[in-house]
């Protein structure tokens, strides 16, 4: 069945979950673009000020808090006279009662089933790389709340993107930007997989056009996106690339032994310092690459050019990987 056909047509209102946050605010933009209305849900609706784009000022705001939410129940006041809801919504640490099962797995579950029972349509923003074996509690909750999904019977489907980029926001693609400059790049040396980065304002418009033409598919299953951009490329690659914008001089790269970049990344889920995670060492020992991308299908064109990065590699076509020297 063609994912793209049946459009849903104009006058839908949708709900963007954690559309203060990077993915949300880009969705809200792409949503507005398509004349739709929206709904932003987030944990301090009067504090989104500027996070916002501005022509998103009028929208309507919902208070949310997914770590509260985790019966279909409760989702019935955040839910009510909305048409699709997009979840936008993930942590990279946890904070008290914001755990990875609650915000990834149980929330999302109660959404679902609230879903399914209120006949809306439901786009979920998950990760790439949930299927290979993984110890990483952010990683598991990830792949507990898909399989939730798969099992609740709504109206939905699961997107998954690669490492995002942009050139202003995002606590992530802020801080590899800023690394990128560093004279000295610092590399795990078991961090041997590719990623496909792309722009975070791609991924905006695939979730507004998914917002209005998600479909169960013929199986009932929710329908699965893997998203990426237009190249694939090393960790070290698209450092040193990103440092070119700004500098003729190639930075001196460094390896560290992968046991160190372990403890480091445990040190920084202890302190939270840096976006660099458990989860994260694990997803750079092996590629994070969509097995299909598509993002240009949803998109109608290529993606666009991250920081205007040569590729290494070409991105892999439907189902075939790259190959290895």
């Amino acid at each position: 069945m063609d994912m793209l056909s049946h459009p849903a047509g104009a006058g839908l209102r949708v709900l963007v979950l954690g559309g203060g946050g990077f993915i949300g605010r880009h969705a809200v933009g792409a949503l507005l673009a398509h004349g739709l209305t929206v709904e932003v849900g987030s944990r301090h609706p009067s504090r989104l000020g500027r996070r916002l784009p501005p022509e998103a000022s009028a929208c309507g705001r919902r208070q949310v808090h997914f770590e509260d939410l985790l019966t279909p129940d409760a989702w019935l006041h955040a839910l009510h006279g909305v048409d699709v809801v997009v979840n936008c919504v993930g942590i990279l640490r946890q904070r008290g009662r914001e755990t990875y099962q609650r915000v990834h797995h149980l929330a999302p579950a109660a959404l679902a089933e609230a879903c399914r029972r209120s006949g809306q349509r439901l786009v979920h923003v998950s990760a790439l790389g949930l299927q290979a074996p993984m110890r990483s509690g952010f990683l598991r909750s990830k792949a507990d709340g898909e399989q939730a999904l798969r099992r609740s019977g709504a109206n939905c489907c699961i997107v998954r993107p690669s490492l995002l980029d942009a050139e202003r926001g995002g606590y992530g693609a802020a801080w590899i930007r800023r690394v990128a400059r560093w004279p000295v790049h610092a590399l795990p040396a078991d961090a041997t997989g590719l990623i496909a980065a792309l722009d975070v304002r791609d991924l905006g418009e695939a979730l507004a056009g998914l917002a209005q033409r998600a479909r169960l598919d013929d199986a009932g299953q929710p329908a699965e996106f893997e998203l990426g951009g237009g190249q694939a490329m090393s960790l070290r690659d698209y450092l040193s690339a990103l440092r070119a914008l700004h500098s003729p001089r190639p930075a001196l790269p460094v390896q560290v032994p992968g046991w160190l970049a372990r403890l480091a990344s445990h040190a920084c889920d202890l302190l939270h310092v840096t976006p660099f995670s458990f989860g994260h060492w694990e997803l750079l020992r092996r590629d994070n690459l969509p097995m299909h991308n598509d993002l240009p299908l949803l998109l109608g064109r290529a993606p666009r050019p991250v920081a205007c990065l040569a590729p290494t590699s070409a991105l892999p076509a439907a189902g075939v990987q790259p190959q290895r020297a």
